[in-house]
């Protein structure tokens, strides 16, 4: 298997700490506490779309804002007299960041964290998808603010089937354990997770005949799995990094 050896040696090259300092992944590797892990995983990951160094520089503003302490601003966050300015980005305003600490406020003073929320709906029928579901109608049930569209795209709708590419790499963050993955959940096995899909991952996969079908909706993030599955079924999502490698490597 010339592709599998080719695509494990990328693994390798990519999957090093060298990676983290261009990736959204590197801020959670900036705090030691798990709900500062958690809560800023969760921030960064909504955010990490389009250009990666202007995304980065806005989590960076978004940050600083907490003083570097997430976990603590958002369990003590009151919305109505927020310090949550100049966040817009693309499509999504201060007021749809707002909502969301808001109820990750609420969550956290019920005693819960992010990993709770996520492990009970994934253990109701112990399927990614409907554990996205169940995460993201947590969050739209408690929306009583006066958001815009942007909310929705920082948590978009999984009933859409589109391909949650930001939600299945934090899954990927949180699950994985590696010099990058930081492994701070263990409901799900690391052979269930799958593929984070955007255009340039599905270009590059279907370069390598790894994906046929035409749209990055959820059927492909499926078949790509299903296909990286092939070279490793127990940890088919390392080779997120191979393919990135790939593209690099190949200027794709």
């Amino acid at each position: 298997m010339i592709l599998k050896e080719q695509l494990d040696e990328y693994v390798k090259q990519y999957e090093t700490k060298d990676f983290i300092k261009d990736d959204p992944v590197q801020f959670i590797h900036r705090f030691n506490n798990k709900h500062d892990i958690e809560t800023a995983g969760f921030i960064a990951s909504m955010f990490a779309y389009g250009k990666r160094e202007v995304f980065i520089s806005k989590l960076n503003h978004i940050f600083n804002l907490m003083e570097n302490k997430p976990y603590e601003f958002v369990k003590s966050f009151d919305y109505k007299s927020n310090k949550i300015i100049n966040c817009d980005y693309r499509f999504s305003k201060d007021c749809d960041l707002v909502q969301i600490l808001k109820t990750l406020n609420t969550l956290y003073n019920e005693n819960e964290t992010l990993e709770t929320l996520f492990e009970y709906n994934y253990k109701r029928n112990k399927d990614i998808w409907e554990m996205f579901q169940g995460v993201a109608d947590y969050f739209y049930a408690k929306v009583d603010l006066n958001v815009t569209k942007g909310f929705y795209h920082l948590l978009p709708n999984p009933m859409k089937k589109s391909a949650l590419k930001r939600m299945n790499m934090l899954l990927r963050w949180f699950v994985r354990k590696s010099e990058v993955d930081i492994g701070i959940w263990d409901f799900i096995p690391k052979s269930e997770l799958l593929i984070p899909l955007d255009t340039h991952v599905a270009k590059i996969s279907r370069s390598l005949n790894l994906l046929k079908r035409n749209d990055n909706a959820y059927e492909s993030v499926i078949e790509l799995t299903d296909n990286l599955k092939l070279f490793d079924p127990d940890d088919p999502v390392k080779y997120d990094f191979a393919l990135f490698g790939y593209g690099v490597n190949n200027k794709i």
